[in-house]
């Protein structure tokens, strides 16, 4: 007897092939083998949402080892992860197996498994089910949503404002998350503020301070002191007054511990804690969950990573229980074990929480088995998981209350302080600082020295402070994902391609760890909320979600909701075709008014053009996006670049117009500084022949003086010619940045200061390097050396390899070149990333790889459409939408 199991990578099949033993056959379905095409068509709403899948060249050699697999087998297990997209593989495995007819009959069960160890693999294949039908239909309706807005909003963008890349139904509301902290940046004031503090000393001589909270026998708010008139009447009343402790109170405290991970709670903590992106903690999670060899044995070593459930299961919880009684002592071991639920709206807690599928692998026991990454976010985990089940922490809190007298005017001040009569689940940190999200010490001054009720106080000093309030903080990409979990909007599972999908687009940039909207993404945002409101607000967003949600559990059908979706949806889609180009620039220069109209220095409006002095400022659209232009262009042709800077930074810098640096001492030629669509640049004569410079990187236009204008101007820089070939070599600014040129061969510099202070023995150093590397990293045909070895490809037909090239870092096997997504690590790349690239190369090239014509044909044809058939179709006019989109929207 024989079973086939199809699980999704292939490191996971591996692992599980030896759990199961002889009598399984596991094979991989390397993620999703089918999915809808990107171009118009592939869901139609007027044939009941009937939705057209394809199978990719890569996806068809899957299939066909499956069903081969399964003609001379007994039956087939889907055991594909277990949230809604591992449900969605194992329905579109059955539905192209079903199309292929070999199913026959023969039992086709689903197991699911939230670790892999061999106890978890094992419970599963014991408790098979069928398909989850709702589960499934809840996927469909997600990704016709998502479809249905990525290919016809987007085009709507093309069309009215060029240089926008996509919307998507989560994307975009995200988008507006991070660009309406900026709105409220831009309109904050500072307000004024002071604080006032005394430091006092007992009479056994100990320091403490105190601060003032009452005055004139009123309590004080916080700043309530609002100028430093006020502040110096306060001091002085202070400065003079006798101190006496009024009361003297001490208070136990307890803490309680965080629950275990969620997928959106781990993302925080290691953004927070580590550094690590979104995406960056979902790929070492990954390979944690699928397995790593501990002693010659693959090991899953925590449970299933996409989650919004905060609980543990039973059996995990006395696991927990016994490591910590074991590890720490039977004091730490509360009564009774904890039970956790979530907070976070339309969270479905179907999962465990993130855990250890095994509480005594310490990390310091398993550390030699991992990498840095891997460690780092398994003793995260690992702490967190084990904390959630340890006793309290018993703080004891002393708060101090002391009068002040100055001839009869009163004043209040307080002192706290806390210290830690038994740490209970804090010592399952090494650090205790890494627990600082549990609690909130802005009162806590540490611990206080012996102060008595009654006793007199010595002033030593009176300390009055200024301060001014701060606007709110940019989103960091771990506070945006709390906020959209907090609003229902999107799922765990959907953060970090959604954060990712951001920033590929050019929508946000991240900056010291903080999401900074561009001006792209500020111009989509202004246009959706003008014109598609409804479909940015986050409480319609929310509200999808929870529908999705109810259709995943059976309480509504999936095409009511698609139905209803679309009714609406289509209508105002029609409805902006009617837009004109003044309408959509009207509306942006209100909705973005700060950015595009900054206040000038001078108290001048900032809608007419310093320029000629008559024309107005208005937002333009040109081929490559937004600027901003005068009306009386031609006569006038003032324009200034939109960017996330905002346009102050050029207007206060003197860019509105031409500022002169000084002349040429060859041409005699003047030097300005100029500011255009793409940015701020030097120019040296007038007319179309002047030569002109853009500033590098990081150079601002207030730094540009003279010197530095005559350097970049007249780059090429001459360095010297080559003691050995005589020829010359200078140094630039080009595409890719700094450069040495030498005989027609190109050496990378570190920074643009080198361009202008290198001497010719390092230049020299730097192009024998480079000459060194290329000969040693090139394989016979001119291939990179390889940076990284995957391994051989299970299709056969060689090795997967990561390599170096002159458009950066990419996959290689045989011929298919696959380029790795901006951002990634050449060297954290995984065998599984690396297939799914590969595989989607293939597909998107008609499945070309080293395999002969022959081959390549029957992938092609394997690409065909294929129909869904969940459920009956009603034929009907295709919508009349129709757009020629080209690329798939992410969410």
């Amino acid at each position: 007897m024989m079973n086939v199991v199809v699980v999704e990578s292939p490191a996971k099949a591996k692992t599980i092939n030896k759990y199961l033993g002889p009598g399984y056959k596991v094979l991989a379905s390397f993620g999703h083998v089918r999915d809808l095409p990107a171009k118009d068509g592939s869901v139609l709403p007027d044939q009941d949402f009937e939705m057209l899948w394809e199978v990719d060249g890569a996806s068809q050699k899957r299939i066909k080892d499956i069903a081969d697999a399964l003609k001379t087998s007994d039956g087939l297990i889907l055991a594909t992860d277990p949230d809604r997209e591992g449900e969605a593989i194992s329905w579109h495995v059955l539905d192209v197996l079903n199309k292929k007819r070999v199913i026959n009959g023969k039992p086709v069960k689903r197991v699911v498994f939230n670790a892999i160890t061999k106890k978890a693999v094992l419970d599963a294949m014991a408790e098979p089910r069928d398909i989850d039908v709702p589960l499934v239909d809840a996927y469909l309706a997600r990704r016709a949503l998502d479809y249905l807005v990525g290919f016809n909003l987007s085009p709507v963008l093309w069309r009215k404002l060029p240089g926008a890349r996509s919307a998507g139904r989560v994307q975009s509301v995200a988008l507006r998350l991070v660009c309406d902290r900026e709105s409220e940046i831009e309109r904050f004031i500072s307000e004024e503020y002071w604080n006032l503090s005394a430091i006092l000393k007992t009479p056994r001589g100990d320091e403490f301070e105190a601060r003032l909270v009452s005055a004139d026998g009123k309590r004080l708010q916080p700043r309530a002191i609002g100028n430093g008139e006020e502040a110096g009447r306060l001091k002085a009343l202070l400065e003079g007054a006798s101190y006496v402790v009024d009361t003297v109170e001490a208070k136990p405290v307890k803490r309680n511990p965080s629950p275990p991970f969620t997928t959106s709670t781990l993302q925080q903590a290691a953004s927070s804690k580590l550094g690590f992106s979104a995406s960056r903690t979902m790929q070492v999670a990954q390979k944690l969950y699928e397995g790593v060899d501990i002693g010659g044995e693959t090991v899953g070593l925590i449970t299933y990573m996409r989650t919004d459930g905060v609980q543990m299961a039973p059996e995990a919880i006395d696991a927990a229980r016994r490591a910590i009684a074991n590890q720490f002592g039977d004091r730490y071991l509360p009564e009774k074990a904890r039970f956790y639920s979530t907070k976070a709206k339309n969270a479905q807690e179907a999962h465990e929480a993130i855990r250890p599928t095994d509480f005594d692998r310490v990390p310091d026991r398993i550390r030699k088995f991992l990498d840095d990454d891997q460690l780092k976010l398994y003793d995260l985990i690992w702490k967190r998981g084990i904390a959630s089940q340890m006793a309290s922490a018993e703080i004891e809190r002393t708060t101090v209350e002391i009068l002040a007298d100055n001839a009869g005017k009163k004043a209040g001040l307080r002192a706290v302080g806390s210290v830690i009569r038994f740490d209970g689940f804090i010592a399952a940190y090494t650090d205790q600082k890494e627990d600082s999200e549990q609690s909130d010490d802005s009162e806590e001054g540490g611990r206080l020295p012996e102060i008595n009720a009654r006793e007199n106080l010595a002033k030593q000093k009176i300390n009055s402070t200024q301060h001014f309030t701060e606007p709110p903080p940019r989103y960091s990409e771990a506070s945006l994902i709390k906020k959209m979990e907090e609003l229902g909007i999107g799922r765990p599972s959907t953060y970090a391609a959604t954060l990712a999908t951001l920033r590929d687009r050019d929508y946000v940039t991240i900056d010291k760890r903080k999401l900074v909207p561009q001006a792209k993404g500020r111009l989509v945002t202004a246009f959706l909320e003008s014109f598609f409101t409804k479909y940015v607000e986050y409480d319609f967003t929310a509200d999808l979600e929870e529908k999705l949600d109810r259709i995943s559990a059976g309480e509504l059908n999936w095409k009511d909701v698609l139905r209803d979706f679309w009714r609406d949806f289509f209508t105002q889609i029609e409805d902006t075709k009617e837009l004109r180009v003044t309408n959509v620039l009207d509306a942006l220069n209100d909705a973005l008014a700060p950015l595009v109209f900054p206040k000038r220095e001078d108290g001048s409006d900032p809608r007419i053009c310093q320029v000629c002095g008559t024309g107005n400022l208005s937002l333009k659209l040109g081929k490559y996006g937004a600027f901003v232009g005068c009306s009386n262009y031609p006569e006038c042709n003032y324009t200034r670049q939109l960017s996330s800077e905002g346009g102050a930074e050029a207007e206060s810098n003197g860019l509105n117009e031409p500022k002169a640096l000084g002349a040429d001492p060859v041409t005699g030629e003047e030097l300005t500084l100029r500011s255009g669509r793409f940015g701020p640049y030097i120019q040296r004569g007038e007319g179309k022949d002047a030569k002109r410079a853009s500033l590098p990187r990081g150079w601002k236009p207030e730094d540009i003086d003279y010197e530095k204008a005559m350097a970049l101007i007249s780059l090429p820089r001459d360095i010297g010619k080559h003691p050995e070939t005589g020829k010359m070599i200078s140094s630039g600014i080009g595409r890719y940045g700094p450069f040495l040129l030498h005989d027609g061969s190109y050496a990378n510099l570190e920074s643009v200061e080198d361009v202008f202070t290198v001497g010719l023995n390092r230049a020299v150093t730097l192009i024998a390097e480079k000459q060194s590397k290329a000969a040693g990293g090139k394989a016979r045909g001119g291939t990179p050396a390889a940076l990284k070895e995957l391994g051989e490809h299970p299709d056969g037909g060689g090795a997967i390899t990561v390599r170096d090239g002159k458009y950066g870092p990419y996959v290689n096997w045989g011929k298919v070149n696959a380029t790795l997504p901006k951002g990634t690590d050449p060297q954290a790349i995984t065998v599984e990333e690396a297939l799914a690239l590969i595989a989607a190369k293939a597909g998107r090239s008609g499945g070309a790889t080293k395999k002969a014509p022959a081959k390549a044909k029957t992938a092609a044809a394997g690409a065909k459409a294929t129909k869904t058939t969940a459920k009956p179709k009603a034929a009907a006019k295709k919508p009349a939408a129709k757009t020629a989109a080209k690329k798939k929207s992410a969410e």
